[in-house]
């Protein structure tokens, strides 16, 4: 048995190693990530906007978790960071607003990976609003007070907003993250041009692409705000 395990562990470590050198060193518009035809607009102001577009019951979502929220940790200043919860179908409202309603009441990031672990790992489903309101008590916050936030009549134009956002950059898969309103990355596109590899290699991947795309970002805001 342990001569089994030692078998597997050299083969995980050689597909990492395979897939280490693989990692895109010099990214490629419509290879390692897509250009939009259209640029969005940003209120970032002199930082760059990071948007990761998501979904809570996405296993890839999950698992990209803690390696984007390092990544935004060591960008500081650099960035402004935000998130969107995409919706595909009508089904995945009900977390759209969980998410909107957290934000309002300052709360998302606190319990964002509470959230993931509670779908994918408790294997308890939040996919409706009294499994989400259930939940949601089990964290000690006040029930109407969410209840307030989550049917209010903002929350109708967040959704919309979210549903445009999601239509402008193009979503066609999550997790995907939008640098400077003028990028898309993901780690399926990563994949799509270095190969097959494990997913934390692609997860490595694609924060390769987005440090070039956010620094590429910043020059070109740069050099916009010097011919102003």
């Amino acid at each position: 048995m342990r001569f089994l395990s030692q078998i597997l562990m050299a083969v995980s470590f050689s597909l990492l190693a395979a897939g280490a050198g693989a990692t895109p060193d010099n990214p490629q518009s419509g290879k390692d990530y897509r250009t939009l035809a259209k640029a969005q607009h940003t209120d970032a102001g002199a930082r760059v906007e990071v948007i990761e577009f998501f979904w809570y019951s996405c296993p890839h979502c999950n698992s990209f978790e803690p390696t984007l929220s390092e990544w935004v940790k060591k960008q500081g200043d650099n960035i402004v960071f935000k998130r969107v919860p995409v919706a595909f179908r009508d089904s995945f409202e009900p977390q759209q607003r969980l998410y909107y309603a957290l934000e309002a009441m300052g709360k998302s990031e606190e319990l964002q990976k509470k959230i993931f672990r509670t779908i994918h790992v408790e294997r308890r489903q939040l996919d409706t609003k009294d499994q989400i309101v259930d939940f949601i008590v089990k964290e000690g916050i006040d029930k109407q007070k969410f209840l307030d936030v989550y049917n209010s009549f903002s929350m109708g134009s967040k959704l919309k907003r979210a549903a445009q956002l999601q239509q402008d950059y193009g979503v066609d898969g999550v997790p995907m993250v939008a640098i400077g309103g003028r990028y898309v990355t993901s780690p399926s596109i990563v994949g799509a041009s270095i190969g097959r590899a494990p997913e934390p290699v692609l997860f490595q991947g694609t924060l390769k692409v987005m440090d070039f795309l956010v620094a590429q970002s910043a020059k070109k805001d740069g050099a916009a705000a010097a011919k102003k």
